[in-house]
C-alpha cells in the first residue's frame, strides 16, 4: 500500500492548489448556460462535487477568466472598434458610428445611432428627446449617455447612445455634436429634458445656437439638488412635504396655480421657496415652459433601455454594442407587428385618454358671444380657440390632445375631436416610427468584428480605469423617492434619528 495520497481531491482539499484556470475550466460550461452563476455558489458547487474549499476571491477570478474565454479578450474588444463603425455603417446604410481615441490610443467614446432609430424619431414620434446615463460596471468601467424619445403610445424609442471613458462635460457635448450630425435635420421646437448640471445645459444651448431648441430641466435632478442644497434644516417629513409641492407647481398649468403651490412651499421655508425661484422655472414649471414636452417632467424615461444595459455591463464593448442593437431589433419588430392589428385613429393609449376627457363633457355648457366661445361648469369659465388649438385651461396645450372644453365646442361645431388631435398619437406615426427594421452585424459563425480588420490603421486601447476590487452591483440604482420613511425615535417621537441618538433632554419621572 502506497501512503502517499495522490487522488486529486486530496491535494486540492484546501483550495491552496486549486488554480484560477482550473477554477475557470470546470465551471466554463455551466456559466454558458447561466450567465448570472454566482461565486458563493461557484464555492458551494465545487466543495460538493471536488471536495475543495475555495475562498470567494478564487470563484470570482475563476468565473472572471471562464468569462473572458466565452466571450471573448476585454482587451482586444477595444481594437475591433474601428472594423465595429464600419460594419455598422455597412449593414445599416444612413447610421452613424464614431469614436475617438486620446493622445496615448486610449478609448475615448464611442457614439452610434442606427438608421431605423433616427428614420423613426424624425418621422413618426414627437420633438422631444430625453437624455440620461448609466455607470458601466464592467471591466473598465465607463458610462453610457443615451438620447431616447416618446413614441405616440408613450413608449420609450432608443435613438442614440454612447459608451464613453466617464461621464463628463466634454463627453456631453461631444454626444450631442454627434447627435446633430446623425439627424438630417433638427426639428423645429426640438425640447430636450435632461440635468441642467454636467454642462449640458451650456451645450444644448451652444451646439443648437440660433434654432428653436428648448432645454427643460429634469424635476428628479432637480428635486435631489434641492434637498442636499437644504441639508439638515429640516426634517424627511417637512422635505418630502416641499418636493411634492414642487412636483405640483411644475405640473400647474397656469402661472395662478404655480404662485399657489409656490407660495405653500414659502410658508415652510424661505430658503426653499427662493432656491426655487433662483433655479430658472421657465425651464422646468409649465406655467412658463416655452417649448413642448407633453408633461413629461423626468429625463428616465427610457428606464426599460437603462435596464438592457445594466443586464449586459459584463459584456466587452463590442458585444455589449451587439446586445442592445439586438434589443432594438427585437422591440422595432414586435412593435411593428403590434400596431398591424390596431383598427383605431389614435394609439390604444390615447384613445383611453380621449375617453377619459369625453366622459366630462356632459356637464359642461358652451356659450358662444361671437368670437369668443365660453365653457362653463359650475363657477368655472374657460375660453376655447378652436382655430389656434387653444385653450385657457392649458391642458390641450400640454398634452397635445384636446381637454373635455375643447371637445365639448369642438362637437358643438359638429366637427371630429380626432381632427384635432397632435398627429404624434395617430397609429399611422406609430407605424412610421416602427417601419424600419435593423440588420445584424454578425454573421452565423459568430461577430465579424472579431474576425476582420479595418480598413482604418487605427490603435485602440482600453481606457486607464479598472474596476475597483470588490463585487459590483447587479441593479441600476434608479432615484429614490424623497417620501421614503425615515428612523422615528421612540423618546422624542422626533423624525431622522432613534433612542441611541436623541438629544433631546427629557426628565424621568
Amino acid at each position: 500500500m502506497n501512503p502517499t495520497h495522490t487522488c486529486e481531491g486530496s491535494v486540492l482539499a484546501t483550495g491552496y492548489q486549486a488554480t484560477r484556470s482550473w477554477v475557470a475550466s470546470i465551471i466554463k460550461e455551466k456559466l454558458k448556460v447561466f450567465p448570472n452563476y454566482k461565486p458563493k455558489d461557484i464555492v458551494t458547487d465545487i466543495k460538493e462535487e471536488y471536495g475543495v474549499q475555495l475562498n470567494y476571491f478564487q470563484a470570482w477570478r475563476g468565473k472572471e477568466i471562464a468569462k473572458e474565454q466565452l466571450q471573448g479578450s476585454y482587451k482586444e474588444a477595444y481594437s475591433q472598434l474601428p472594423y465595429l463603425c464600419e460594419k455598422i455603417m455597412e449593414t445599416n446604410p444612413g447610421s452613424l458610428a464614431s469614436f475617438a481615441t486620446k493622445e496615448d490610443s486610449s478609448f475615448h467614446h464611442l457614439f452610434v445611432s442606427f438608421r431605423a432609430s433616427l428614420y423613426g424619431f424624425e418621422q413618426g414620434c414627437r420633438p422631444l428627446l430625453f437624455l440620461d446615463s448609466i455607470f458601466l460596471k464592467s471591466k473598465y468601467q465607463g458610462s453610457l449617455l443615451a438620447a431616447t424619445a416618446a413614441d405616440g403610445d408613450d413608449g420609450f424609442f432608443p435613438v442614440a447612445f454612447a459608451i464613453v471613458n466617464v461621464e463628463s462635460d466634454e463627453n456631453w457635448k461631444w454626444f450631442l455634436q454627434q447627435l446633430k450630425t446623425a439627424l438630417s435635420t433638427t426639428p423645429r421646437g426640438l425640447t430636450f429634458v435632461a440635468d441642467r448640471e454636467k454642462g449640458l445645459k451650456e451645450s444644448i444651448a451652444e451646439i443648437f445656437q440660433g434654432e428653436e431648441v428648448y432645454h427643460a430641466y429634469c424635476l428628479r435632478y432637480l428635486s435631489e439638488q434641492l434637498i442636499r442644497d437644504l441639508k439638515g434644516q429640516f426634517s424627511h417629513e417637512v422635505k418630502r412635504i416641499i418636493i411634492q409641492d414642487l412636483f405640483t407647481a411644475a405640473h400647474a398649468p397656469t402661472e395662478q396655480i404655480f404662485y399657489k403651490c409656490v407660495d405653500s412651499i414659502k410658508a415652510i421655508s424661505v430658503t426653499a421657496y427662493n432656491w426655487i425661484m433662483q433655479s430658472d422655472p421657465t425651464h422646468w414649471a409649465n406655467a412658463f415652459f416655452q417649448g413642448a414636452r407633453y408633461n413629461h417632467m423626468t429625463s428616465n424615461f427610457g428606464e426599460l433601455f437603462y435596464s438592457w444595459v445594466s443586464d449586459a455591463h459584463e459584456l466587452p464593448i463590442t458585444q455589449l454594442v451587439d446586445a442592445i442593437r439586438t434589443k432594438i431589433m427585437e422591440l422595432v419588430y414586435s412593435r411593428h407587428m403590434e400596431a398591424l392589428d390596431w383598427m383605431r385613429r389614435l394609439t390604444p393609449s390615447m384613445e383611453k385618454k380621449l375617453e377619459k376627457e369625453n366622459l366630462n363633457v356632459r356637464a359642461l355648457e358652451v356659450v358662444s358671444l361671437g368670437d369668443r366661445i365660453e365653457v362653463r361648469f359650475e363657477n368655472s369659465v374657460q375660453i376655447v380657440n378652436v382655430d389656434r388649438w387653444e385653450c385657457s385651461c392649458r391642458v390641450w396645450q400640454l398634452t397635445g390632445l384636446p381637454c373635455c372644453h375643447a371637445i365639448a365646442v369642438i362637437m358643438c361645431l359638429q366637427r371630429d375631436p380626432y381632427d384635432f388631435c397632435s398627429r404624434y398619437f395617430t397609429t399611422e406615426s406609430y407605424r412610421l416610427t416602427y417601419a424600419e427594421s435593423l440588420n445584424p452585424i454578425s454573421n452565423s459563425d459568430g461577430p465579424m468584428w472579431q474576425k476582420g480588420e479595418s480598413t482604418q490603421i487605427v490603435t485602440v486601447t482600453p481606457p486607464p480605469t479598472r474596476r475597483p476590487p470588490g463585487r459590483p452591483t447587479t441593479k441600476r440604482v434608479s432615484s429614490q423617492e424623497v417620501g421614503r420613511r425615515q428612523l422615528q425615535c421612540s423618546r422624542c417621537k422626533g423624525i431622522g434619528h432613534n433612542k441611541s441618538t436623541c438629544k433631546e433632554f427629557l426628565l424621568e419621572c
